[in-house]
């Protein structure tokens, strides 16, 4: 079921970033008067289809058929991709029909740079587009909330808060000089702000103020390979979603609703903390107490191999929440807001795989990862699934903009330097480098793929 699911929800997500990419390229063709002769979602054979010549048709077109200007919208049998087929234009198809004829006035390369541009940019600006659009309505309809604290109620082993210096206990009051008043300040000033540089950050232990630092190399590492900072803050509880049947949990009394509350007299409210005392105990009697409205229940849990006890439990904050809500206006601000700071992210990411930093293998995920993800983020909720969808978008925006054969940019490259020359490239240039790419791209995505299956 999970395969299935992990299918389902890759065939979505894939389906309406190509969906919104390949309609900006398609919109902006026809402002300009250029013919697409085929809109196509998917790759390979085409399944079904509708034009204004044939109506719905299942299966391939007629050799000579006549569209007459018109465009077959198509479904494709591999869900991995899309195009739009521009008249007159060199694209993966490899066509070149129109070579050695006058071009026409509904082609391609019939038009000025800047109309072709702006064709092969509007794929890139619809994702953007959406990308903005899915942050602001987000954030428009939900608001956003933050846990009013910056106390430190757990810190793992072996993990950046450690690596740092953090403590339970400790009160933050700021990370490189920039001063932190939620715990939604806390993660983003760790992770995502100023990704690679060394943190340091301040806090009150004890009642005395201190300075911590950490060498961003080391943080960008240690992240890379534990995917969590490790560090949960004050006022967390873990409550039992399910207790699974004949379980170890289960025979102990413990039920849905319920919530953990120590483990061999260990306080434990963090989700990390139990699960780690967990794993760390396999095959051992362990005391495990548990609140019941206000009173406190206990008894022996043994531990399987996995150092599991039967248990489905999910992490819930207690402590005071600030939320905040947003206008429509407002809304579009931090939707753009946060695509740039997303593209940011991701040309910063870059830059740490290239020094090394972090690992290529474990940071580039290809179709069975996009895959996981997007199962995984659905689980979450639809908020976690659009979330995705917009970071997806960003990515596919900035991919296709580099000036690579193949890729929106590379097409670009092209039309900015026979803007220069004031004439064409010839066609076999176009094409030697377009096949080039093509080969180039799908020995990359055969790496990634193979890079998804053995990880």
């Amino acid at each position: 079921m999970g395969f299935l699911s992990d299918i389902f929800y890759f065939v979505i997500v894939i389906g309406i970033l190509i969906l919104i990419h390949e309609l900006g390229h398609f919109l902006a063709a026809r402002m300009v008067g250029m013919r697409a002769d085929v809109f196509c979602i998917g790759m390979g054979w085409r399944i079904c289809g509708y034009n204004k010549i044939n109506g719905f048709s299942f299966g391939k077109l007629a050799d000579d058929i006549d569209l007459q200007g018109n465009t077959d919208y198509r479904l494709a049998i591999f869900p991995i991709g899309g195009y739009v087929k521009i008249a007159g234009m060199v694209d993966e198809s490899m066509d070149t029909d129109f070579a050695g004829k006058e071009p026409e006035q509904y082609e391609f390369r019939a038009k000025n740079p800047f109309q072709k541009g702006f064709v092969l940019a509007a794929g890139v600006i619809m994702n953007f587009l959406l990308a903005i659009a899915v942050f602001a309505g987000i954030i428009f309809f939900n608001g956003e909330q933050a846990y009013q604290t910056t106390t430190v109620g757990y810190v793992q082993k072996e993990s950046v808060a450690e690596l740092i210096g953090l403590d339970e206990g400790d009160k933050i009051l700021s990370i490189n000089d920039a001063d932190v008043h939620s715990w939604n300040d806390v993660l983003k000033l760790l992770t995502t702000k100023d990704l690679g540089d060394t943190k340091n950050v301040e806090v009150i232990r004890d009642g005395e103020q201190i300075l911590l630092s950490a060498e961003g190399s080391k943080v960008i590492k240690l992240l890379s390979d534990k995917k969590t900072l490790g560090i949960e803050p004050k006022n967390m509880s873990i409550v039992v979603m399910a207790a699974i049947f004949d379980r170890p949990a289960q025979k102990a009394g413990i039920t849905a609703n319920d919530t953990i509350y120590a483990v061999n007299g260990e306080l434990t409210e963090a989700f990390v903390h139990f699960t780690d005392i967990l794993k760390a105990n396999p095959n051992k009697n362990l005391f495990i107490q548990w609140k019941r409205g206000d009173k406190i229940l206990g008894d022996s849990v043994k531990t399987d191999e996995n150092g599991t006890i039967g248990v489905q439990i999910a992490q819930a904050y207690t402590g005071p929440v600030v939320s905040k809500e947003y206008g429509a206006f407002e809304a579009i601000g931090f939707g753009f807001n946060q695509t740039i700071s997303s593209v940011n992210l991701l040309f910063s990411s870059i830059s740490q795989i290239f020094k090394g930093n972090m690992s290529f293998r474990e940071s580039i995920g290809g179709p069975i990862m996009i895959a996981k993800q997007a199962s995984q983020q659905a689980e979450r909720g639809l908020v976690s699934f659009l979330g995705f969808v917009a970071l997806l978008s960003v990515s596919l925006a900035v991919i296709n903009i580099l000036p690579f054969p193949a890729l929106d940019g590379g097409h670009l490259v092209f039309v900015i330097i026979e803007g220069i020359i004031r004439r064409e490239i010839p066609l076999k240039i176009k094409i030697a480098f377009q096949q080039g790419g093509l080969i180039i791209l799908l020995i990359f995505m055969a790496f990634v793929l193979y890079n998804d299956i053995i990880r």
